[in-house]
C-alpha cells in the first residue's frame, strides 16, 4: 500500500488545475503588459485569477499581489512593515518563537538593521495568546506577525482578535496563512488581518505560485526591482499559468471546505486515538484548535529520521519535526518552543491527510507506526536505560 500523508509539505493538483495550466501554457501564452491581443488574453485571465483569489479571503483584487510563494510573500510583507514603520521611528517588531523560517529568518536580518524584535511564548498547546501580543505592543511597535496555523503541530490561533488589539493601537499586522488557506475559513476584514501570504502548492495548486494580500492604504514595498508588473509592487512577467491553477485550486479548496473538514478531520481524531494507545507517546498541539489534517506526536526513545525511513518502507509518505543541518541532526524550533526537551523534540512524527486518504489508510498507519515505534525501542540503549529507571521518563 502505497500513502500519502505528506500534505502540509505539498499537496497533488487535481486534474481539473493541470487543465486550466494547461490550456494557459498552450493558448494564453501572451505577456499580460503587451497591448496585442494575444497579450490582452493574458491580462484578462491574470485579472479574473485576481478577483478569484480576492473573493476566496473576502478581499477587493487591487489588494492582491501575486508572487512565486509563501516565502516571498512573508519576506516582502515583513519587509514593507518595518521599512515603512522605520520612517516614522518605529522599530519595534513583534513575532512568535514558532514562525515558519520564512518569518524568523527575515525577522533576524532586520535585527541586523537595527530593529528589535520580541517573539512572544508559545504555551504546551501550541496556542499564542491574543493578550500576550496586546501587552507586548508599544509606541515603537511597527509590525505584528503571527501565522493562522502552524506548519508543524497544525495548531489555529486567534488570529482576529491579535488582529483587533493590532488595530486598535494602529500597528500593521500580518499573519502567514500559507498552512491554512483552502483548509479552514478565511476572511481578512472579519479577522482584522492587514496583510496575508498564500502558497498555492499548499491546497492543490502548482509549485512557485502564491500570494500577498495588502489591505488598501498599507504600504507595500517592493522586493523584486526591474518592472511596473503587480502595480510596480513585484517586478517580472506575470505566470499565468501558476496564478491560473492557484485560483482554480483555491476556488475548488474552498467549494468542499466544510465537507472535507468534517471528513478529514474524523481521519485525523482516529488517527490521533489510535497513536495515542503507544505507551509514552504525546500528541502535540491543541486537539481542537487545530487543521482538519493534521497529526502531530512525539514518541519517547525514537529517533524521528529513522521512523521516517522505516514507514517509507511500508509505503508510507510521511514527515519529522527534526531536520538535518550543517551535517548535525537539529530538533524541531517549534517543538522546542512548545517546551519539550530536544531528546524528546527528535522523537517526533507529521502525519498531515487529505480527502484523498481513507479510514483504511488511517487503520494500516496506526499500525506500521506501533511497529516501527516497538522496533526502535526495541534496539535503542535510551530506551533501555529508561526501562531500567536509570533514566526518567519525560512522556
Amino acid at each position: 500500500m502505497q500513502i500519502y500523508a505528506d500534505n502540509a509539505a505539498t499537496t497533488r493538483m487535481p486534474g481539473a488545475v493541470i487543465d486550466v495550466m494547461k490550456e494557459c501554457m498552450e493558448n494564453i501564452y501572451g505577456n499580460p503588459s503587451s497591448l496585442h491581443s494575444p497579450g490582452q488574453r493574458a491580462a484578462e485571465v491574470l485579472a479574473q485569477a485576481r478577483e478569484s483569489v480576492a473573493l476566496m479571503i473576502g478581499a477587493e483584487p487591487k489588494e492582491i499581489f501575486f508572487t512565486s510563494g509563501g516565502s516571498e510573500s512573508d519576506n516582502q510583507a515583513i519587509r514593507s512593515a518595518a521599512l515603512a514603520g522605520k520612517r516614522k521611528g518605529k522599530t519595534h517588531l513583534i513575532s512568535t518563537a514558532f514562525e515558519h523560517h520564512a518569518v524568523l529568518h527575515t525577522l533576524r536580518k532586520l535585527e541586523g538593521e537595527g530593529f528589535e524584535v520580541t517573539l512572544l511564548p508559545v504555551y504546551e498547546n501550541g496556542i499564542v495568546r491574543a493578550e500576550d501580543v496586546r501587552n507586548a505592543l508599544r509606541e515603537d511597535t511597527a509590525l505584528v506577525s503571527v501565522m493562522t496555523a502552524n506548519n508543524e503541530i497544525g495548531t489555529i490561533q486567534p488570529v482576529k482578535e491579535i488582529g483587533a488589539a493590532c488595530r486598535e493601537a494602529g500597528v500593521v499586522f500580518h499573519t502567514d496563512a500559507v498552512q491554512a488557506a483552502g483548509h479552514i475559513g478565511l476572511d481578512v476584514k472579519e479577522m482584522n488581518i492587514d496583510m496575508l501570504s498564500l502558497s498555492a502548492h499548499k491546497f492543490g495548486g502548482p509549485k512557485g505560485t502564491g500570494a500577498l494580500y495588502v489591505r488598501k492604504g498599507v504600504p507595500l514595498l517592493p522586493l523584486i526591482e526591474g518592472g511596473a508588473q503587480e502595480r510596480g509592487r513585484r517586478a517580472g512577467t506575470e505566470n499565468i499559468p501558476g496564478i491560473a491553477g492557484m485560483a482554480k485550486a483555491f476556488s475548488l479548496s474552498m467549494e468542499r471546505l466544510e465537507e472535507n473538514r468534517a471528513y478529514v478531520s474524523g481521519l485525523r481524531d482516529a488517527l490521533i486515538e489510535k497513536l495515542s494507545e503507544i505507551p509514552h507517546a504525546r500528541v502535540n498541539g491543541d486537539r481542537e484548535r487545530r487543521l482538519p489534517g493534521n497529526v502531530n506526536f512525539c514518541f519517547e526513545g525514537v529517533e524521528g529520521e529513522s521512523l521516517l525511513l522505516l514507514l517509507d518502507a511500508d509505503g508510507i509518505a510521511a514527515s519529522s519535526g527534526s531536520a538535518c543541518t550543517s551535517g548535525s541532526l537539529d530538533p524541531s524550533h517549534v517543538l522546542l518552543a512548545l517546551g519539550l526537551p530536544h531528546e524528546v523534540a527528535h522523537g517526533s512524527l507529521r502525519l498531515t491527510l487529505s480527502a484523498e486518504n481513507t479510514m483504511e489508510e488511517v487503520e494500516y498507519m496506526a499500525a506500521k507506526i506501533k511497529h516501527a515505534v516497538r522496533y526502535l525501542r526495541e534496539i535503542s540503549p535510551v530506551w533501555e536505560e529508561l526501562e531500567k529507571g536509570e533514566r526518567k521518563h519525560v512522556i
